[in-house]
C-alpha cells in the first residue's frame, strides 16, 4: 500500500476527503442505476437496448467502487480509523447505498 500513500501525499488532506465524499455518492447513484438495468434487462432479454445499458452502467458502477477502494487505505489513515472501522468500511462497498452511510457517519473527524 506504498504506492497509494505516494499516490495521495502529492495531494492535501481536504482535497483527498472531498474526493472520498463525492466517489461515496457516486458509488451509491451508481447502484440505483444498477438495478434498474437489473430490472430492464428481467423484462426485456432480448432487447439491445438493456444489453448496452447494463453492460454500462456496470462498467461505471465498477469503476466507482474500484475508486472506493483505492481511496479506503488513505481515508483510513487521515481518520485514524481503527481495523473495526476499517472492515466496517470495506464491508459496506458490496451493500446498496452503505457508502453514504459511510461518507455520513464513519468518515467524520468528531465521532466519538
Amino acid at each position: 500500500m506504498e504506492f497509494l500513500e505516494k499516490i495521495f501525499s502529492k495531494y492535501s488532506q481536504e482535497k483527498v476527503i472531498r474526493w472520498f465524499k463525492q466517489i461515496c455518492l457516486a458509488e451509491a447513484i451508481s447502484w440505483f442505476f444498477l438495478f434498474t438495468a437489473m430490472t430492464w434487462i428481467r423484462i426485456d432479454p432480448e432487447g439491445l437496448f438493456p444489453i448496452v445499458y447494463i453492460s454500462t452502467i456496470g462498467s461505471i458502477h465498477g469503476f466507482f467502487f474500484t475508486l472506493y477502494l483505492i481511496f479506503l487505505p488513505s481515508i483510513r489513515k487521515i481518520y485514524a480509523w481503527d481495523d473495526e472501522d476499517s472492515v466496517f468500511a470495506l464491508i459496506a462497498a458490496f451493500f446498496p447505498f452503505a457508502t453514504i452511510w459511510i461518507d455520513k457517519k464513519l468518515a467524520r473527524f468528531d465521532r466519538e
